[in-house]
């Protein structure tokens, strides 16, 4: 058979197969213009399934704070396992939940929280489902215990592998470079005393930065905790497993970051396998950009042999020389540039500490190797089976992902000592990105799917348009739908947005909204739990952001843990 023919047929097929989705049409919600709905969470009322409607809504299952069994959800406990407490003697409840993923175990079923703060805290809470309604409730819930890792570091987003299991996160882990000898490096980094005792020396910052995994091992929602060293330390937003157990897209959300792609030796098993690292070449700047990927082995290693460095708490001199640049910005002769984090530096590894390097300083050592560290604020990722492409949310096009620009403005900080790569409009609306793969899962191009549309600030502080996505940063894909769900975490829309997106119509719906100063986090599609679909859905810190002035009750900053839904079964 041609070439040719066999492309064609090919196409036609991809194209049948988008066109055979299930249709699926929500019922807006209205942009928020009252005080009331301000304050509330608004969701979509119905769906319609190959047109029969279906009663839906928003289900809160959990608030921080609330009592469930014998546990306090969201309460935050130290190494020794107790409560850690706030100065004015109270015990310290996390409003911040990020990811939550449902968990199947036999006839059990099972909800994994994790809340983004320092210390962090994670739940287990067993669910009860309503067999006919599908409605969830709480059981019991309690805590994880991250003391054999030294605790666990600002958990952002998250995903449920393939082998269900609960993959999680650990953000803007702290740089180990700037560390002083009392064991702190800023403000930020200090609340981790609470987790041991209030010694900082106790603790080191290359502990944090890597992505967890937890495991229902049974029916009494016994866990198994890993963290996966083998899968680099950076700013994690979030791992996506592909269909193939073995490869995995990671996200580093920060400015000038890194995209990695992780390759397991064995599927299912992320505890070996090689990292790489993505360079941009660039093939256009309208719309949000395009460009074609290459990727460049940061090489193998696995969570043993990285764990036993880990255990001599190294510093990162052990790791790195670093010296100053020249008086032409150069690097001297054997040091090498690296720009990660929009740092200037010149470094040169250690005698063998390659393998170090690349999984405990991974967008330094990205950086050095010639990768693009210049992405800003990338969020979430998904998988289209049906298309077979990847989607991925950047927050903001700006700072290195513009040309020798900040803002708009002349500025050489986010491109100084790198590639400068990524040369594209600054836009602070940001772009979900299309990913397509191959047979083997690897992306070889990134091109603009839907973009934010800046405005003229309005009364409210909107300056991104109210019809459009603002900040988008979590994604997930409705299977058989053609329909992407995309979660703002903005501060350019007063009141932050779910967005259903029928990718064929190139048509946004608003789905959900939540309350002032709070962020859309977790949105996470179920397709079939015994029978029901769930489009999980968590409100972070309600007034935390913005808005603060509006609180009226303490108890409105309780964050939600909740799902739109429940959606019949869409085949």
């Amino acid at each position: 058979m041609k070439r040719s023919i066999l492309i064609s047929m090919v196409a036609a097929l991809a194209i049948g197969t988008a066109s055979q989705a299930a249709e699926i049409k929500f019922s807006e919600v209205p942009i928020p213009k009252t005080d009331e709905q301000k304050r509330d969470i608004l969701a979509s009322k119905s769906v319609v399934v190959d047109g029969k409607e279906y009663k839906i809504g928003y289900n809160t299952i959990a608030r921080s704070g609330d009592v469930i069994g014998d546990g306090i959800y969201g309460l935050v406990y130290d190494k020794k396992g107790k409560p850690v407490k706030s100065k004015d003697g109270s015990v310290k409840i996390s409003n911040s939940i990020d990811f939550v993923s449902l968990i199947q175990k036999n006839d059990k079923l099972f909800m994994i929280s994790h809340f983004e703060t320092r210390p962090a805290a994670m739940y287990i809470t067993e669910l009860n489902q309503d067999k006919k309604t599908g409605k969830l409730s709480s059981v019991w819930t309690k805590p994880i215990d991250f003391s054999e890792f030294n605790g666990l570091w600002v958990p952002c987003a998250g995903s449920v592998t393939p082998w269900n299991t609960h993959l999680g996160s650990e953000e803007y882990p702290p740089n180990a470079r700037k560390l002083n000898s009392d064991g702190s490096i800023d403000d930020y980094y200090k609340p981790m005393a609470d987790y041991v005792g209030g010694d900082l020396k106790a603790i080191n910052p290359y502990d944090y930065g890597y992505t967890p995994e937890i495991e229902v091992i049974n029916e009494k929602g016994d866990v198994k905790v890993q963290k996966h060293y083998s899968m680099g330390r950076f700013a994690h937003e979030l791992a996506y497993v592909m269909p193939d157990k073995k490869t995995v897209y990671l996200s580093d959300d920060g400015t000038n970051g890194v995209f990695v792609k992780f390759i397991a030796d064995r599927e299912g098993d992320l505890s070996s396998g090689e990292l790489f690292a993505a360079k941009w070449n660039q093939t256009s700047a309208k719309n949000g950009g395009s460009a074609n990927i290459e990727w460049i082995s940061l090489g193998k290693a696995n969570n043993a042999e990285i764990r036993a460095a880990l255990d001599k708490k190294p510093k990162f001199d052990d790791i790195f020389e670093a010296t100053e640049r020249n008086k032409d910005g150069s690097c001297p002769s054997s040091f090498s540039p690296s720009n990660y984090r929009s740092v200037a530096e010149c470094l040169k590894i250690n005698d063998g500490m390659e393998k170090v390097a690349s999984r405990l300083e991974t967008g330094r050592y990205a950086s050095i190797m010639g990768a693009t560290v210049e992405f800003s604020k990338m969020e979430g990722i998904t998988y289209n089976p049906q298309r077979q492409e990847a989607y991925m949310a950047i927050s903001r096009t700006e700072k290195g992902m513009e040309d020798n620009m900040k803002r708009g403005k002349k500025e050489n900080k986010y491109d100084k000592g790198g590639n400068n790569d990524i040369k594209l409009p600054w836009n602070h609306c940001g772009v979900v990105y299309r990913m397509p793969v191959d047979s083997n899962y690897n992306v070889s191009k990134m091109e603009a799917l839907v973009s934010g549309v800046p405005m003229k600030k309005d009364a409210d502080g909107n300056s991104c348009r109210l019809d459009q996505i603002s900040m988008p940063d979590n994604v997930t894909f409705i299977p058989n739908t053609d329909t992407l769900v995309i979660g703002e975490d903005t501060s350019y829309h007063q009141n932050d947005m779910i967005w259903a997106y029928n990718i064929s119509k190139k048509k946004l719906t608003r789905i959900q909204t939540t309350p002032y100063g709070s962020e859309t986090t977790s949105p996470y599609y179920y397709p079939n739990i015994n029978g029901f679909g769930y489009l999980m859905s968590a409100v972070q810190h309600p007034y935390g952001e913005s808005d603060q002035d509006k609180l009226s009750k303490a108890g409105e900053i309780r964050s939600y843990t909740g799902y739109i839904g429940p959606f019949p079964v869409i085949k």
